[in-house]
């Protein structure tokens, strides 16, 4: 016990001092706190594990290389990530959520069930690898909702009147759980589906994936099939590396709307779409000018495209036909899988998670995500890969 927890303070040392000096101040921080955090958990729950030592000690280096791996942030190849990246992200994911149970052992206690947060996590590496088709009616029908603020909305149902089909990819984060070819597959579907839109509402890029142009390029090839009809805007780590999701969408005709608007022809006639930067301040001065720059077009569908789905509440209201978001990833972490809408998220802020909101007639849908960044998985809350039907009255 005592050699451990010595190589675990060890292998913390050295990696903190190395992100510190070779990467930066910043990302020293950040690993100090997770590695703290993960070495914290792994070295309590380990005498309940020793029977199994060597997968314990395989998992835990894991995530000592991964996040020194990250010093030298790049998009690594498959035997990587099966070896080191993904049993690293899953270890330090099982250990976050021990933490309850490594308070219980540094108070004395013999804690309940050790292996639940392994459990937890395993359900959670098979979410954040998979991802599950479904279609969604969503009836735009312009009733008013006269409750206060931004509330969750049912969808409708499909029926009669004008439609319009929208594939939404949002936070695919091109990194550990997002590769290349992963990320084309996802592109060639919402190609194959055969949409009136493809909407990019953001966070393309980790920082595995901004040392390369070419990444992000060779996986949204494919959406140049759809040239005309795939829209974007910016989230917030596409300002880390924004020349190369400029590059990316130049390359294959993808309208980046970064405050702009783009209008075109549909089968459920004109559309006016409007694509937000994301910013950090003041986002209802930011909204409003937007707004006015941009008024409704008459006869026009108003589409919007707003990375973050907190700053819905700061668009004047009647200038949201219907909004498109992201960056929540549904929550990550829920009760979505089992039928119920808490997550994370919401049960710590009122920002809208996932779904359909309304406020007034305007709405909102928060799309779960195609990937997942921050917490190492997904748990709960599964990654989205939907065909949105609009139902247009009148």
């Amino acid at each position: 016990m005592l050699g451990f927890t010595a190589v675990t303070i060890l292998a913390w040392f050295v990696v903190v001092v190395a992100a510190g000096v070779l990467r930066g101040r910043f990302f020293g921080l950040f690993a100090a706190v997770m590695l703290g955090v993960h070495s914290a958990s792994a070295v309590a729950l380990y005498p309940y594990f020793e029977w199994c030592w060597p997968a314990y000690l395989w998992l835990h280096g894991a995530v000592f290389l991964h996040f020194g791996s990250l010093i030298w942030a790049r998009m690594r190849p498959l035997p990587w990530r099966l070896v080191v990246t993904m049993p690293g992200m899953f270890f330090a994911a099982a250990m976050i959520l021990a933490v309850p149970w490594s308070v219980a052992v540094a108070v004395g206690f013999d804690p309940w069930a050790p292996w639940l947060p392994f459990a937890l996590a395993a359900v959670g590496l098979l979410q954040s690898v998979t991802l599950s088709s479904e279609e969604i009616d969503v009836r735009l029908d312009g009733e008013v909702v006269a409750a206060r603020g931004v509330s969750r909305h049912p969808r409708g149902a499909s029926g009669e009147g004008r439609t319009l089909r929208i594939v939404q990819i949002t936070d695919p984060h091109l990194g550990p759980f997002m590769s290349v070819s992963r990320l084309r597959s996802i592109c060639e579907r919402a190609v194959s589906r055969e949409p009136d839109l493809i909407l990019l509402t953001g966070d393309f890029l980790t920082m595995e994936s901004q040392q390369d142009p070419e990444d992000l390029e060779r996986a949204l090839e494919p959406l140049a099939k759809a040239k005309g009809r795939v829209f974007a805007c910016f989230g917030n780590h596409d300002h880390e590396a924004p020349d190369i999701v400029r590059g990316a969408c130049s390359a294959h005709g993808i309208t980046l709307l970064v405050d702009e608007e783009a209008t075109l022809d549909t089968k459920a006639g004109p559309v006016q779409i409007l694509g937000a930067d994301f910013v950090y301040r003041d986002r209802a001065g930011h909204l409003e000018a937007l707004a006015e720059k941009y008024p409704r077009r008459d006869g026009h569908l108003r589409v919007i495209l707003l990375h973050d789905p907190g700053a819905f509440r700061h668009l004047p209201e009647g200038h949201g036909d219907i909004v498109f978001a992201g960056h929540t990833h549904g929550g990550q972490i829920g009760l979505v899988s089992l039928g119920l809408p808490w997550t994370f998220v919401s049960g710590l802020s009122s920002m809208p998670d996932h779904g359909l909101w309304a406020r007034g007639r305007d709405r909102l849908y928060v799309h779960r995500g195609t990937g997942h960044y921050g917490f190492p998985l997904r748990l709960g809350v599964p990654a989205e890969e939907s065909l949105v039907t609009l139902w247009l009255d009148g």
